[in-house]
């Protein structure tokens, strides 16, 4: 298994972890806050360096998934800090479903890169 392929699974799998978190435990946002802050740091120190070890033929490829990937992550920790400022349960509701249905595209973002 490549180093590329190695880390986007390592992303992968705490992708789903985080995932599996948010839409079956009751949510603590500012742990779920360090969690997505720890995803970022993961993409940034780990995967973003990785361009440069693949195929030139797959280089564009990979660079725009991890564009994608990066303003998901992005928009994601948007998500959490208005979790964090939801005053009423149905607006909390609302958040943590966007936030499932942004995790669920980031997985299969790292899912087209794995195949």
């Amino acid at each position: 298994m490549s180093l590329t392929r190695e880390k986007y699974n390592a992303l992968n799998v705490l992708l789903k972890q985080l995932h599996s978190d948010v839409t079956t435990t009751k949510v603590d946002p500012p742990q779920l806050r360090q969690s997505v802050t720890s995803l970022q740091q993961f993409f940034q120190q780990q995967i973003v360096p990785l361009v440069n070890d693949t195929d030139s033929i797959d280089e564009g490829r990979l660079q725009s998934y991890q564009t994608e990937i990066s303003k998901q992550l992005r928009l994601l920790e948007i998500d959490v800090i208005f979790l964090q400022g939801a005053r009423q349960a149905s607006t909390a509701k609302h958040r943590l479903d966007a936030i499932g249905d942004r995790l669920t595209t980031l997985i299969e973002y790292s899912n087209a890169i794995l195949q």
